[in-house]
């Protein structure tokens, strides 16, 4: 038999053929399955007692002054962006994290300024932990060269409280101490902030992909790591754990940190749960994949929308991203 009459045999033999709707461009667009939109984003920013500047690792990610913040924020709304996240760079520290809970802290006026600037056009999320203001720069309190969970909880709480006091929406633990999501619960209902949610980091694990955001937080641990607080990263179970934890101690929302190597992880608490599932675009993944785009290794803006897709196709209703402005100005092209 000659190629050309095995080619037709092969050809009348094809009854299935998944490109015929891969072919046209418009086609493509009704058939795709998921949908990233900038209602998908939360968009973690950084505020500094002192004055605004660059973070190296993070290009074009600054630490905001209060004041450049708001105008910053300003910007956010114009895009479309429904929610940030705020983490503060006080200008002093201390060992047991004072700066966190103070009502004056650079994150309460920080929320104060922006609520005053653009109202309640953006959903304020308050990350509550105390690595950035403890000179040890772990994320509770040290008793005996360790983090003692049951003394932190109460900090956490009392943190919880004044953020919501001075505007935040949602608050956000991201400490990975055992029961903090019942104290906050138990502190903002007491405080008349029955109403207020809480997004849980609920699966947070001890990441390689941390390194800039510790740079732009100042919040590296002086001594030591946190793998005895942060998972695993070999557990997949544990994560599970973790979140039904947190789902009983009342968590309304729960959290995979990092996102990208932790996909499987995203996945199966979203089977396994009915809440709303976060996913947090860290940024290591980000910084990685800015400096592929800087060396011309990579179409940046194909890569950041393959990023956020295959996020939510894990099972994220909530992608925290430093993404977030770039990929919403793309969008409105």
């Amino acid at each position: 038999m000659s190629l050309g009459s095995r080619l037709s045999t092969l050809d009348s033999a094809l009854t299935h053929r998944p490109r015929r709707v891969r072919g046209h461009p418009m086609l493509r667009r009704m058939v795709r399955e998921t949908h990233v939109t900038t209602d998908d984003l939360l968009y973690p920013m950084f505020v500094t007692a002192g004055a605004t500047e660059p973070i190296p690792s993070m290009p074009g990610i600054l630490r905001y002054s209060v004041d450049d913040l708001c105008r910053e924020v300003e910007d956010v709304v114009r895009l479309g962006i429904p929610a940030i996240m705020l983490f503060g760079i006080p200008d002093a520290k201390d060992e047991a994290g004072t700066g966190a809970y103070a009502d004056d802290g650079i994150v309460p006026r920080a929320f104060r300024a922006v609520r005053k600037a653009v109202g309640d056009a953006v959903l304020l999320v308050a990350d509550v932990c105390l690595c950035e203001y403890t000179s040890h720069g772990h994320c509770g309190v040290i008793v005996d060269g360790a983090v003692d969970n049951d003394r932190t909880l109460p900090l956490l709480a009392r943190a919880s409280v004044v953020y919501a006091q001075s505007g935040a929406d949602v608050i956000a633990p991201s400490d990975m101490m055992d029961g903090r999501v019942a104290a906050i619960r138990e502190a903002l209902d007491e405080a008349g902030h029955a109403t207020t949610p809480i997004m849980s980091y609920a699966a947070k694990y001890a990441s390689a992909f941390y390194g800039p955001f510790r740079e732009a937080a100042g919040s590296a641990p002086q001594f030591g790591d946190r793998r005895g607080y942060q998972m695993d990263p070999a557990n997949r179970r544990e994560a599970l754990r973790e979140v039904e934890l947190d789902v009983d101690e009342s968590a309304d929302i729960v959290m995979v940190k990092p996102a990208l190597p932790y996909l499987d992880v995203v996945r199966e608490v979203r089977d396994a749960f009915d809440l709303p599932v976060a996913a947090y675009n860290v940024s290591g993944e980000y910084a990685m994949l800015k400096a592929a785009a800087h060396n011309g290794w990579l179409d940046e803006q194909r890569a950041i929308a393959e990023t956020l897709t295959c996020i939510k196709r894990a099972g994220a209703d909530i992608i925290l991203t430093y993404h977030a402005k770039e990929f919403a100005e793309a969008a409105r092209v």
